[in-house]
């Protein structure tokens, strides 16, 4: 059997900045592979040293990585009360994370001051597996860019041996549908029909409900159904594991937040 996790870590910091011990959290989702969205590297700690990275090492993991962004991430508000993000807390005066890598940052966004005292550094996506399994390939899909979108688009593919079954784990971050993201959609369907194995697990925050997901794709199942987003009182599923081939769900969750505006979702999965 395999566990797998996909995991929105919001560069582990809440909306008012404030961190979360992200180690700790992934170590309670006792996965066997774990996809983290909106992984953080600071500029001043250098590559290699990323949020992902110190997982892995400090659970065992190997990292697959890949920047989608440049950007800032603001240290924490000193008005921050015991909700999870400030009222409206999308503006540039009060947000945590700022990023952008296809087109600049709005005017008002570089004049704010969480921006102007925020610490840089890059943003991204990674595929974490346990030491223990048997890795045969990485490689990263790059997607074309979406004229709306703000950061580049991208999946990883890790090829894995488990039970001596050769599969495929793609981690991934989709765009939003009103930035043209059906286009991105088309994209990977067609890469992954060659560049992944046809015993395939996709993970990833997909800014996207299950059904037109399942539309987009049609080869894939879903392993999880419930609400994920945001994590104090989710209404939506926009965090999603996927599966196609001779793979079985043997279960399917969404677990308790976890620090982000995210829940991860979870689930276990046997083989051939």
């Amino acid at each position: 059997m395999l566990t797998v996790v996909n995991f929105n870590m919001h560069a582990g910091v809440d909306g008012w900045g404030r961190p979360f011990d992200v180690i700790a959290a992934c170590a309670s989702f006792k996965a066997d592979v774990l996809v983290l969205e909106e992984a953080w590297t600071n500029d001043a700690d250098g590559p290699g040293s990323g949020q992902a990275e110190q997982i892995g090492t400090a659970l065992g993991f190997e990292v697959a990585g890949c920047t989608l962004a440049k950007g800032r991430r603001a240290r924490p508000h000193a008005a921050a009360t015991e909700r999870w993000m400030p009222f409206m807390g999308f503006r540039a005066g009060v947000r945590s994370l700022f990023v952008s890598s296809t087109r600049p940052l709005h005017t008002t966004e570089l004049a704010a001051t969480r921006y102007q005292q925020g610490e840089s550094g890059t943003w991204g996506i990674a595929v974490l597996t346990r030491r223990a399994l048997t890795v045969e390939g990485t490689r990263t899909l790059r997607l074309p860019p979406l004229a709306r979108d703000r950061v580049h688009r991208a999946a990883i593919v890790v090829d894995l041996r488990v039970d001596d079954v050769p599969i495929s784990v793609v981690g991934t971050h989709m765009s939003h549908l009103h930035y043209g993201s059906h286009r991105n959609y088309a994209d990977l369907k067609r890469l992954l029909h060659t560049e992944a194995r046809p015993e395939a697990v996709l993970l990833g925050d997909m800014n996207l409900w299950g059904p037109p997901v399942r539309a987009f794709l049609p080869d894939w199942r879903r392993a999880v159904r419930g609400r994920t987003w945001p994590s104090w009182h989710p209404h939506s599923q926009i965090d999603h594991i996927l599966v196609r081939g001779d793979i079985a769900v043997v279960s399917g969750e969404v677990l308790p937040p976890a620090g982000s505006d995210h829940r991860p979702v979870r689930a276990t999965l046997t083989l051939g």
